[in-house]
């Protein structure tokens, strides 16, 4: 087979597909058609003389040619993408394109604070954030990094710190309070109404304490099942129950009172956000720019 230059283009098509096992998320991330790609996939497949895909309705699965070209050209492509990336250090204006995977408090608290700053100050790369509290592979979703509470990153990956270690609190409005009165020990939310934590995993997390060397892990009772703190913040605030969360979340509300803490003595501290990317590939000159900035403004501290 003769090898053209418009052979590459789609050779990276392919690489994209691949990775997304999906036409249609693979053309957003190229910005073409899914028909588009569908149309260069099947004409890379002619000319090579085999078939690259396995392909229905539901599902895009590699056949063992696939496996073998993807395995054999994934390194040269990610070279020639680190060296591009190089040339950034030779521009008077850094370009570039970073896609983030979230969770909701991070999003709210740590990205949202620098995005003004970031966009004004590199107007030429593009920035893309995904929030969701599931746990998810980033890498093979097709983002450059993720950013997680410091003891949920993967241990495969390179992490570095972005804020200060975080506070969890128990709280609740001065109107519950006064309706069933106040827990003076963590075994005392058995007869409280808690709002219960699914975590990104599928876990109903365990209310986690600390005094001194005392150290508690708490099933808590609860009619309300959240995954994303904000949506339950509402009702707590008209005295629907108890809530464990991260101090940042309840910052203003406990300045003017619409909440109030409770169980201080027993307040445990957790891990800090980390940002998390790959350790096979040199670190992209945007994500680099949007780590440097989040340590620079430090929106949780640091």
């Amino acid at each position: 087979m003769q090898f053209r230059r418009s052979d590459f283009a789609d050779l990276s098509y392919f690489l994209e597909i691949a990775k997304h096992r999906n036409f249609r998320r693979a053309g957003l991330e190229l910005g073409i058609s899914a028909s588009a790609l569908s149309h260069a996939l099947k004409g890379l497949e002619e000319r090579l003389g085999v078939r690259l895909l396995n392909r229905t309705s539901r599902s895009v699965t590699l056949t063992a040619a696939g496996e073998a070209l993807q395995s054999a050209i994934l390194e040269p492509f990610d070279e020639i993408g680190r060296a591009v990336d190089v040339l950034n250090r030779f521009r008077d204006a850094p370009i570039g394109r970073v896609r983030l995977s979230v969770p909701t408090e991070a999003a709210d608290y740590l990205v949202a604070p620098v995005l003004a700053t970031f966009l004004e100050r590199y107007p030429d790369v593009e920035i893309e954030i995904s929030v969701s509290n599931r746990m998810i592979d980033v890498i093979d979703s097709g983002y450059d990094a993720g950013i997680r509470y410091g003891g949920t990153v993967p241990e495969d990956m390179v992490a570095q710190r972005l804020s200060a270690d975080i506070r969890w609190l128990v709280v609740a409005a001065p109107a519950y309070l006064q309706r069933f009165g106040t827990p003076t020990h963590p075994n005392d939310l058995q007869a409280h109404r808690c709002v219960q934590i699914r975590t990104g995993d599928d876990r109903i997390y365990r209310w986690e304490f600390e005094r001194g060397d005392e150290q508690l892990a708490v099933n808590v009772p609860g009619a309300l099942t959240i995954d994303q703190g904000q949506v339950a913040l509402p009702a707590v605030k008209q005295g629907a129950g108890l809530m464990y969360l991260a101090e940042p979340m309840v910052r203003q509300a406990l300045e003017d009172g619409t909440l109030c803490t409770v169980l201080d003595d027993w307040v445990s501290v957790g891990p800090a956000f980390h940002i998390y990317y790959s350790s096979r590939r040199q670190l992209p000159s945007a994500l680099r720019l949007f780590i440097d900035l989040v340590r620079e403004l430090r929106p949780l501290g640091l």
